[in-house]
This record gives structure tokens, sequence and C-alpha cells, in this order.
């Protein structure tokens, strides 16, 4: 039987949740935010995919292995500017299918917020 296992960084939570969960290969992470990069769409675009990065790696998988991204986006016009730092940090990553959404707000007052999904051992590196 599979179980649910939590990922975890040991960093804030801004709610009752995991920051992501596994079920054998299948890795959902939760919406990640990046106010402590700085206050621009682009530094907290970075300080985000830090994160997802991070708990990746704790689920020993990689952007490599990520199927679905969301992002949400409290102004749309900053696509372009995601955009260009999520295309430098996929790399040569095969690019997961993908959503952007403009939102109303999100938590902590942050601009960009995302989301991923991801099975392990998918990718190549």
């Amino acid at each position: 039987m599979a179980r649910k296992l939590k990922i975890d960084n040991d960093s804030k939570v801004w709610a009752p949740y995991s920051p992501g969960i596994t079920v054998r290969d299948h890795i959902w992470l939760a919406g990640q935010i990046g106010i402590e990069g700085g206050e621009d769409v682009v530094s907290q675009t970075k300080e985000a995919l830090r994160k997802i990065d991070n708990l990746l790696e704790i689920a020993n998988s990689s952007k490599y292995d990520l199927v679905m991204v969301t992002i949400l986006l409290t102004n749309i016009d900053d696509y372009s500017d995601v955009n260009e730092v999520y295309g430098k940090w996929l790399g040569e990553s095969m690019p997961p299918a993908r959503a952007a959404y403009e939102v109303s707000k999100l938590p902590a007052g942050a601009i960009i917020e995302i989301i991923c999904e991801a099975f392990r051992g998918s990718g190549t590196e």
C-alpha cells in the first residue's frame, strides 16, 4: 500500500498545510512564494524557484521530473519577466505543462506563487 509522505524543509508555512507531499514517485508541491527574495517579480520568482529546487531535492527529485507547473500572478503584465527567469531556470530540462493565471491577491502580499507536480525519475539530467 502506498503511503503519503510529507516533504518539509522546516521553512515558515503560512497556514495548516504541507510544503510537499509524495506518494510513491508522484510529488505535489504546495504553492511557493518568494517574498523573502524582494519586492519585485523577478526577485520573488527566483526565490520561489529556489524553494522548489530545495523541496524537490528533499524528495530525491529535481526540476527535470516536473510534469505540471501552475503560476499565479497578481499582475499578468509580469508574465514576460516571469517567463525569462523561469526559462533560464529550466535550462536544458524538458519544459513541463504549464498554466498561468492572474489573481487578485496572494498570501503574505506575494506577487507570484508557483505550484508544481512531478514524477520522480521521469526526467533526464
